[in-house]
């Protein structure tokens, strides 16, 4: 497809250069001359290097660990270039933070993903770019375009171009209700039945696994979730998958591997004998396990920034 590009910018904070750097690869073009620091007190300083004045400007930016900081550097951020005149400012942000929480589970509880959506939306943010989120519902909380990426169709590529895959081999389990969606869209591309995990979550990052719905047995598992975080909820599902189901063995394809607490201990102990998760975090060399297959986003991200910055329709990306 041919595109009418605007000056198009692309910039980078802290949380994950690597990404930013491939996307502007894949784009044909360097990453914007800018520094995010600190200075002596522990405040963000952010200096642009060059002009925006008219362009088009892209930040990427993953609101991971440490949250507050990567996000305070995308508000500055931004609010700098829009000062500095940028005729529009997308927020590329892989993986969006606090997107767990998205309602009120308690009395008095904060909704924290939409607080979020207005600082982006006031720090001077016109558009969304975002891969996977949480809950697709969030896009509503936001009152500026949303363009969301979902990781089945690139997930489901993947284990196509696998030699010798069988859809009648595997059987695609969702670790709990709250994946269930997910799941399906996956298992529809593969042609692989579905399961699913019936969890119970007594206190947060603690799940207990009680049943598995469906058959499993002599299966290959593919375990479909969001976010890895302590990796209970694969562990214990894949685990149950095994021990409960009678399945042949487990894979898992995360979008974001979050990988907080003791995941990667969890994970390194675990029977699941493959893990396949994206690069929206940058995963620390110390916690890259043998098991891990990380998957380059940078292309899908580079396409839609094209698209966003031709003015042409996200809608085809999957069906081109």
């Amino acid at each position: 497809m041919d595109y009418q590009k605007r000056d198009l910018r692309i910039f980078s904070a802290n949380s994950n250069p690597k990404l930013a750097a491939d996307i502007a690869k894949e784009l044909g073009c360097d990453l914007g001359k800018s520094k995010v620091g600190r200075f002596s007190d522990g405040e963000i300083s952010v200096s642009i290097y060059e002009s925006v004045r008219g362009a088009d400007c892209f930040i990427v930016q993953s609101t991971c660990a440490p949250v507050n900081d990567n996000l305070m550097e995308l508000l500055i951020m931004v609010d700098a270039v829009k000062r500095a005149s940028a005729a529009r400012i997308t927020a590329v942000i892989p993986y969006f933070g606090y997107a767990r929480q998205d309602r009120k589970a308690n009395p008095r509880d904060p909704i924290s993903a939409k607080l979020v959506s207005n600082l982006l939306t006031q720090a001077g943010v016109d558009r969304i770019l975002t891969l996977e989120l949480h809950t697709i519902q969030i896009q509503g909380f936001v009152d500026i375009p949303v363009d969301h990426i979902i990781a089945a169709p690139i997930f489901a590529s993947f284990i196509k171009e696998i030699d010798g895959f069988d859809p009648e081999e595997f059987t695609v389990l969702a670790p709990d209700l709250g994946s269930i969606a997910r799941a399906r869209q996956f298992a529809t591309r593969l042609g692989c039945p579905i399961a699913l995990v019936d969890k119970r979550r007594p206190k947060a990052n603690v799940s207990q696994v009680m049943n598995i719905i469906g058959d499993i047995k002599d299966k290959k598992i593919i375990l479909v979730d969001d976010i890895m975080d302590t990796a209970g909820t694969l562990c214990h599902a894949a685990e149950a998958a095994i021990e409960k189901g009678g399945a042949k063995e487990v894979y898992a394809y995360v979008a974001h591997p979050v990988l907080s607490g003791n995941a990667v201990e969890n994970l390194k102990n675990s029977c699941i004998k493959k893990i396949i998760a994206f690069n929206t975090i940058d995963i620390p060399e110390e916690k890259m396990l043998d098991k891990f297959t990380v998957l380059n986003v940078a292309p899908i991200l580079s396409e839609a920034i094209k698209r966003i910055n031709g003015d042409k329709p996200m809608s085809t990306m999957i069906l081109e």
